[in-house]
């Protein structure tokens, strides 16, 4: 089969996404379900491969999806505690005190706290608790979905404290037919060794970090801008532009420690120490009202009976049990300063990073052993690992009866609204279960395809091969949608950089391109693509109540993407003979 077919037939599933969900406006309920029967299909009938594999690659899709499920439950139902024991009113308050502009609490919550939290915990757990604050304060569910999944681009890279390039790029280089990458590195320079390889990879991390600068620099002012044309009275651009000078000096709080942070200390604390810093700046800078706009010209959404019924999720800014006793801002705020503390110690402390890893995880299949891969899902080397005591959800969790047991004690928060707040935490869950299930399944199959009969490559890997072919010299431009289109499927920046990483870099030697910036340009790629991301934008609307509107979403969220993945990919093709 030619090149350019099977890479045709590879984008069928990614083409049955988009049609579904942004052409026809399927829920994700419907049109997921169909994707995955695509993808099952074209991994058995043209792929060739056996139903065992497949049926392990589903397996494996199921766990992960109830992980991803569980984190939603965990962040539902700190939202919903912090409802019912009345500190989320209090929280509303504060935010007022600070600006009561929703704009700018955008910027800070969404841009500047959600920044923070993806360095600290990555895999959507700035959704998690940066969508269900906003609709907290007010906002309409859809647009604290829209707003949280924006600023999903320029902090991914380096989420998880550095993950997508510790792991994904290195892993993607090491690999098999990684030779060329590390005598190339040598050349450059850099030892041969673990140290050595270690350089390289801040090098690559330093590149990326310097294109996200440059592009991120401009997302808040995007965000805001976007959000008011959509979801405005006025639905106009103009609205956002007005805060031009507030969300320029709230990008650059962020971006010029996170760009220090990347060439000084490396791929782990560019996001985690910018989105800190830049947030502690912004909210000291704005209640003092620096930049901020004037108090006759305090921007709102129009008043919620009068929002498209389209907007509104099953989850409410309301509580449903008052205390018997005021709560202080301090005690509402411990609870996420709380989950903040935690996720950064067991991401950033080695030794409590290493607890949280080993005690009580475990493989699936249990009994999968490291040396024998035949004996994980089905016979299949297919396995999945999991650690609960890592899982954002589980400190969600630990959180939420922390703040009842505090609640109970000094505010007479009482059993039956903490027993409200679990009801509707499941049902919440249960909502999003059939989408998240087979969008994660879908995924699996699809970057699990190869080694079939036919000996094809996985899909994502024919794809990009296909797309090779066809530009030629010109691949500079596309790389980014390349990585972008491997990580709004795979729902990961660090899975796009482990199948793509590798491929970016021989085809920067074939076509004399520095391969070290077409992997930057990757890294870049991957991480814009969690902005249209299926499962992601499924969960962040999940956390909310909101169900249906996946497909909106992410036509409200693709021209951020299309700047993100473009811009870089135009910009390094012209200049590309003086990289050479």
């Amino acid at each position: 089969m030619s090149t350019a077919l099977l890479a045709l037939l590879a984008l069928t599933p990614i083409l049955t996404v988009g049609v579904l969900l942004v052409g026809f406006r399927w829920p994700a309920s419907r049109a997921m379900p169909l994707c995955y029967v695509t993808a099952c299909a074209l991994a058995l009938g043209v792929w060739g491969l056996p139903i065992v594999q497949v049926a392990a690659a589903s397996a494996k899709g199921l766990v992960i999806a109830c992980e991803l499920l569980f984190i939603i439950f965990g962040a539902v139902l700190l939202l919903n505690t912090l409802e019912q024991c009345g500190a989320m009113s209090r929280i509303r308050r504060s935010f007022h005190a600070v600006s009561p502009d929703r704009r700018v609490q955008a910027i800070i919550i969404a841009w500047l706290f959600g920044s923070f939290i993806e360095g600290a915990a990555g895999f959507g757990t700035p959704a998690a608790l940066a969508v269900p604050l906003m609709v907290g304060l007010g906002f309409p569910p859809l647009a604290a979905v829209f707003a949280g999944m924006v600023i999903q681009c320029t902090p991914v890279s380096f989420g998880a404290a550095g993950t997508p390039i510790l792991i994904g790029v290195n892993n993607g280089l090491s690999g098999a037919g990684g030779e060329a990458v590390r005598a190339y590195a040598t050349q450059l320079g850099y030892a041969p060794g673990a140290v050595g390889w270690t350089e390289f990879l801040h090098l690559i991390g330093e590149r990326v970090a310097v294109i996200h600068v440059a592009l991120g620099t401009l997302v808040p002012l995007l965000m805001v801008c976007l959000m008011t044309r959509y979801f405005g009275p006025n639905r106009s651009l103009r609205d956002g532009l007005a805060v031009a000078p507030f969300a320029l000096f709230s990008a650059l709080a962020m971006t010029a420690p996170y760009l220090l942070a990347a060439f000084v200390l490396g791929p782990e604390f560019p996001s985690l120490l910018g989105g800190l810093t830049g947030l502690a700046i912004v909210v000291f800078a704005s209640s003092r009202g620096f930049l901020c706009p004037p108090p006759e010209a305090t921007w709102d959404f129009a008043p919620a009976e009068q929002w498209d019924g389209s907007w509104t999720g099953s989850i409410s800014p309301h509580c449903e049990g008052e205390p018997t006793r005021p709560v202080g801002a301090l005690a509402a705020w411990v609870p996420y300063l709380l989950v903040a503390a935690l996720l950064v110690a067991t991401r950033v402390v080695p030794e409590l990073k290493s607890l949280a890893l080993s005690a009580l995880s475990f493989n699936l299949p249990i009994g999968f052993d490291a040396a024998n891969p035949a004996s994980g899902f089905l016979g299949t080397p297919l396995h999945e690992g999991v650690e609960p005591l890592y899982l954002p959800g589980t400190i969600f969790l630990v959180v939420s009866l922390i703040t009842f047991a505090y609640f109970k004690a000094l505010h007479g928060f009482t059993i039956t609204g903490y027993a409200t707040a679990w009801r509707n935490s499941v049902q919440t869950m249960c909502r999003a279960s059939i989408a998240l299930v087979f969008a994660v399944t879908m995924v699996q199959v699809f970057i699990n395809s190869g080694g079939g009969v036919n000996g094809y490559a996985d899909m994502p890997i024919a794809l990009a091969e296909g797309a090779a072919a066809l530009v030629g010299s010109a691949w500079p431009a596309v790389a980014p949608t390349i990585g972008g289109i491997g990580a709004a499927v795979a729902g990961s920046n660090t899975v796009s950089n482990m199948m793509f990483s590798l491929f970016q870099f021989d085809v920067g030697v074939k076509i004399g391109f520095d391969p070290v910036w077409m992997v930057a340009l990757q890294a870049i790629g991957g991480a814009a693509g969690n902005t249209i991301c299926v499962h992601n934008v499924v969960a962040a609307s999940a956390v909310v109540g909101l169900t249906g509107q996946e497909g909106t979403i992410i036509r409200k969220t693709l021209p951020v993407f299309l700047y993100y993945a473009l811009t870089p990919g135009i910009v390094f093709w012209l200049i590309a003979d003086r990289l050479q």
